[in-house]
């Protein structure tokens, strides 16, 4: 496949830039892979398709606020730092993106908060993520982490062209979020209330949980036509023992195993044995998936509606079937469905 494969235009009024007004509220196309048919439905009426002994595998990643605002040293010149990876605890250093990033030279300081509160030397200008960032702070970690929330902001993607409001803190988290490493939430997530997820659970359906701390790696744009030629940045991923075991019974009973997101189906297709069962692992994975790709663990997936030439469409694309996604996204722009992470959902049967 080539990257100008997934090129398509899209209004920029159908880029959400603000969550419903509920989250299980949002428009879902469902699409059945075998049929080719496409339905409208709102997200709740998802609880229609599983029953007892499905399973939704979750990513239960949480988002902390990595974008900072701060200002350089002598010129008072007004940088925004977005929070990539911890690449050392105690040193406090870290890879991050930084805009304007021309202006920016190795050994230049960056102050944020209005009384310094922290303060940042570059040490590094090179590296394929951005700059390396070492925080000078005398404090421990926690007290470092409490810096970084107090001075923070919810990192929104850069296509919603307004600041991080309150209600963002809440509503770019979704309500399974327990482990905190994600700079940019697992969107198909957001769509599920409490209420939905008891709803779920009083059908009999089960919930897998795991966790991959969405980076670079999942947004970073493609910019190679030959996608083979891509390489994806690693993202941290968990899958505990519990987690696998519940989507191993449901495989053997050959019950629905959905996938909530890209996110959560790249971590489970990051360990597969060669029985093509769930392996329980922790580490990095560095997996793209791209068509033509057989799948080993979930039989279906909710995703939201992602950017041309992404990695997120491609893998959608893999999943669904090229053709029957790409013509599923003209129907998306047609019915006017809203796009990008704060966006509509589809189901994929």
């Amino acid at each position: 496949m080539k990257l100008s494969q997934f090129k398509f235009s899209i209004n920029e009024n159908l880029l959400a830039n603000h969550p419903s007004a509920n989250r299980d509220e949002s428009r879902l196309m469902v699409i059945d892979r075998a049929t080719g048919k496409i339905e409208h439905k709102v997200f709740k009426d998802i609880l229609n398709y599983f029953g007892e002994d499905d399973v939704l595998i979750t990513n239960n990643t949480k988002v902390f606020p990595a974008r900072l605002y701060g200002n350089k040293e002598k010129t008072g010149a007004k940088i925004e730092v977005f929070l990539l990876r911890e690449l050392n605890t105690e040193s406090k250093l870290w890879d991050v993106l930084v805009d304007p990033a021309r202006k920016i030279r190795i050994g230049n300081k960056l102050y944020f908060g209005d009384d310094d509160l922290l303060v940042a030397e570059v040490i590094d200008n090179t590296t394929s993520r951005g700059r390396t960032l070492r925080f000078l702070f005398d404090g421990t970690p926690e007290e470092f982490r409490n810096a970084v929330e107090i001075l923070g902001n919810t990192p929104l993607p850069k296509y919603i062209k307004r600041k991080a409001e309150p209600a963002d803190k809440d509503r770019y988290q979704t309500v399974y979020a327990k482990h905190e490493g994600a700079v940019a939430a697992p969107t198909a997530g957001l769509h599920f209330s409490r209420e939905l997820l008891k709803r779920m659970e009083l059908k009999g359906v089960n919930i897998a949980e795991v966790t991959l701390h969405v980076g670079l790696g999942t947004f970073r744009t493609v910019e190679v036509e030959d996608l083979t030629k891509h390489k994806m940045d690693s993202e941290q991923f968990m899958i505990t023992k519990e987690a696998a075991d519940i989507v191993n019974k449901a495989k053997a009973k050959k019950r629905r195993i959905c996938a909530i997101g890209t996110t959560s189906m790249r971590a489970v297709e990051s360990s597969v044995s060669t029985l093509g069962e769930l392996k329980p692992a922790s580490g990095w994975t560095n997996k793209f998936i791209f068509p033509p790709y057989d799948f080993s663990v979930a039989n279906c997936m909710v995703t939201n509606f992602h950017m041309p030439e992404s990695t997120l469409l491609m893998m959608t694309a893999a999943f669904g079937g090229y053709d029957l996604i790409m013509h599923a996204y003209k129907v998306a722009i047609k019915e006017k469905y809203r796009f990008y992470s704060y966006g509509d959902a589809m189901l994929i049967l």
